[in-house]
């Protein structure tokens, strides 16, 4: 019998006291199970055979057919999902594996005669209704598998972490993320006239930065106080003359004053972003962010255009993303001169960018 490393990674391990307890059975009572193989393949029973293979216990076997491998791993898969105290997210990605899958097979094309794969073509309803979840679960769980498979090629370490039930998906991505945005950045070289900054505030309570039910700003993307961010070399950055466009919050926005005063700026104005939607806090629903304008020496924009400084814009489903409409009033108001984005998640054309993200 063989020992298939790509068949064995598909099970999920017990848990300590769980691999005893079979132990312990075993030893008593004997491997009373058959173990289940395909092409002389090991497939289900792992387990049992280290420890028959350890005491020297006999076992039996039996011998499954399928098409092929894709349809005997959809068994393993299918298999382990009946197991009693499957973690949650290891039940999330077994069933993604099988949605991906039966879209696999589906697109399939024959094999020039050989034997193809004979998977049942499941849609998300139908393997919904197998796993008593909803349709709309068996699809997320689907982009979730896909999302380990690529992170297997880079990270084999983290995704085996998801894939055994000891992290979760999102625990590890946001461990990945931080690590990330912890690296860092150089400098920019030069001198800039516009700034556009969308600092990662630190807030004592660490669920208080945006909607509550977005985790907190701590769960997206460290945070730095304001001594540090007053500590960045921005001022040396700035021409003699320039502008400051900064975002705070309302729990902010009579302690960022030390920040743009740093940073050699002093406030002239501000626009507000009516995000239009519901958004929870403390005292009231919090549906708007501000967007300080700060100016060094003589600034003032080169194009006479007022926009109104109420924008009601819908807020996105990304945290704390800002719309492309505020980066397009500053370009509006402000056409010449080098500009630059603090903390950018993203590089936009015309403009330079420092930030992890970006």
């Amino acid at each position: 019998m063989t020992i298939n490393p790509k068949f064995r990674s598909l099970i999920p391990p017990l848990a300590p006291e769980e691999l005893a307890q079979l132990e312990a059975n075993i030893i008593a009572d004997g491997c009373r199970d058959p173990l289940v193989t395909w092409r002389d393949m090991l497939i289900d029973g792992h387990n049992r055979y280290d420890i028959c293979t350890r005491h020297g216990i006999a076992f039996k076997t039996v011998e499954m057919e399928f098409a092929d491998e894709e349809a005997a791993m959809d068994w393993m898969d299918a298999n382990q999902l009946g197991r009693r105290n499957l973690k949650p997210e290891v039940a999330s990605i077994l069933r993604g594996r099988r949605y991906n899958r039966t879209k696999k097979v589906a697109h399939r094309p024959a094999n020039n005669g050989d034997k193809v794969a004979t998977l049942p073509q499941r849609t998300s309803e139908t393997l919904a209704k197998e796993h008593g979840v909803s349709s709309r679960t068996i699809i997320r769980d689907g982009k979730k598998a896909e999302a380990v498979e690529k992170l297997a090629l880079t990270n084999p370490e983290a995704a085996k972490a998801i894939t055994d039930g000891v992290k979760k998906f999102n625990e590890v991505k946001r461990e990945m993320k931080k690590e990330q945005l912890a690296k860092p950045i150089e400098k920019p070289t030069g001198k800039f006239r516009i700034f556009y900054a969308d600092p990662p505030w630190s807030y004592n309570d660490k669920c208080d930065a945006g909607a509550v039910q977005s985790g907190g700003a701590e769960k997206h993307y460290p945070s730095m106080t304001i001594p540090e961010l007053c500590a960045l070399p921005i001022k040396a950055m700035a021409e003699p003359d320039a502008v400051l466009f900064l975002w705070t919050t309302s729990p902010l926005l009579f302690e960022c004053a030390p920040l743009f005063e740093a940073w050699g700026f002093k406030y002239k104005a501000c626009f507000v972003w009516d995000k239009v939607k519901h958004n929870m806090g403390h005292y009231n629903s919090v549906r708007h962010e501000f967007l300080l304008i700060c100016t060094r020496g003589s600034c003032t924009p080169e194009v006479v255009k007022l926009f109104d400084s109420v924008q009601s814009i819908e807020k996105t489903a990304k945290h704390s993303e800002k719309p492309q409409e505020f980066r397009d009033i500053i370009d509006t108001l402000y056409p010449h001169g080098e500009r630059i984005e603090l903390f950018a998640r993203a590089k936009h054309k015309g403009w330079n960018t420092w930030g992890n993200e970006a």
